[in-house]
């Protein structure tokens, strides 16, 4: 393993650090309120980092995501990197990459997800397409046909409210990318963090199938004429490891900016003609927020790099979501509390990485809800390698 930047993903984190740094400063996070912030998404797409993810890939894009943490950044970034293009470009048919690609890079097509099985959105054929019975009455197997129509509501969807297109997963993890429109119900709703959510209601709403039907997006296809057989995973799961690898690695960057941002208040601060800093409480305070930081990296530059190298990564990303939930709210935490009643200022920049952190905890799944499934996948994949040593001692 090897997580040292590429040329190209180092040039393209120092840009995004620059444009973050300029554009997301205190002042304008205040004006932008709980909504997302133009000037800046304009700024990105002008400088090509949207669209240059394809090339980076999910460890370039980590890094990107690290230095929106860092400023807390207004803008769909990671979700429209995860749920548009990372997704289109792994699972979209020839003609939807072509067709969606150019837009999604160009930040014209804003993409958000609701993918983490929160609602049940039921898929039917579209009038007039064949399903899986062949009667065009949309009652078939829903991975025989490619144009839909869903119904169903998510309580919660990041950035729904910047969205021109929602990626879906209905009640048997099938993909669908619907365009937000008068069939699509958008009912703001305001989070811990403001990330211009909504709630989502769909009432017939039409969507096509992201990729090419026939495909079983609920089970893991087998790569053929390899013996054992090695595991690919379906579309549903590698978006939610990749939106999972992602979020982590936004939370690493939150909790930096959180803990420069605490240092840089006790190195300033004093107390009995001391700098706070001097302190040996909050020295190994500000410690032990620096390794949990690290900790959260390291695990989402692994499976980011798994991911980009072809290779298993589930357990990877459930591990780096572990940590980013675990280890991210101790770490803004700390940043909150290193700053004393400071930190409990609501319009202190500090405040803003805190409810951040708390946020993505929540959006990741919770510590606990995360490292129960990875348990059992670990226990799932150790039974499935069991059964192969006894098909191979047979």
């Amino acid at each position: 393993m090897d997580f040292t930047p590429t040329e190209e993903q180092a040039a393209a984190r120092d840009l995004a650090a620059r444009i973050f740094g300029d554009l997301a400063t205190p002042e304008r996070l205040a004006a932008a309120g709980t909504g997302s912030d133009p000037e800046l998404w304009k700024a990105l797409c002008a400088a090509g980092l949207v669209s240059a993810v394809e090339e980076l890939g999910l460890l370039g894009l980590v890094l990107l995501l690290e230095e929106q943490g860092r400023t807390t950044a207004q803008v769909p970034f990671a979700s429209t990197c995860v749920y548009g293009l990372l997704a289109v470009a792994a699972h979209g048919s020839p003609e939807q990459r072509t067709r969606l690609l150019p837009g999604i890079g160009d930040g014209s097509v804003v993409v958000c997800g609701a993918v983490s099985g929160q609602g049940g959105v039921r898929a039917r054929a579209a009038r007039g397409e064949r399903d899986g019975d062949g009667d065009g009455d949309g009652d078939g197997d829903q991975r025989d046909f490619t144009q839909g129509e869903l119904s169903g509501t998510v309580p919660v969807v990041p950035w729904l409210r910047d969205a021109t297109h929602v990626l879906v997963a209905d009640e048997q993890r099938g993909l669908w990318l619907a365009p937000v429109t008068d069939a699509v119900g958008v009912e703001a709703v305001e989070l811990t963090a403001p990330w211009a959510a909504g709630r989502l209601t769909l009432e017939g709403a039409p969507a096509e199938r992201l990729g090419a039907a026939g495909v079983d997006d609920g089970a893991e296809a087998q790569q053929p004429h390899s013996r054992p057989p090695t595991p690919t995973p379906s579309p549903y799961a590698d978006v939610l490891a990749t939106a999972r690898t992602a979020f982590a690695g936004l939370q690493a960057g939150v909790g930096a900016g959180s803990l420069a941002r605490a240092v840089a208040h006790v190195n300033a601060r004093e107390q009995f003609g001391r700098p706070l800093a001097t302190r040996q409480a909050v020295q190994l305070r500000a410690a032990d927020a620096h390794m949990d930081i690290e900790a959260m990296r390291v695990t989402a530059y692994e499976a980011a790099w798994r991911r980009d190298a072809g290779l298993p990564y589930a357990t990877h990303a459930l591990t780096a979501a572990w940590w980013a939930s675990e280890a991210g709210q101790r770490v803004v935490h700390t940043g909150q509390h290193l700053h004393g009643g400071a930190g409990a200022d609501l319009d202190h920049p500090v405040h803003r990485h805190f409810l951040w952190g708390r946020q993505l905890d929540a959006y990741l799944g919770g510590e606990g809800e995360v490292l129960q499934e990875l348990g059992d996948l670990i226990v799932s994949e150790e039974e499935e390698k069991e059964k192969e040593r006894e098909v191979g001692e047979g």
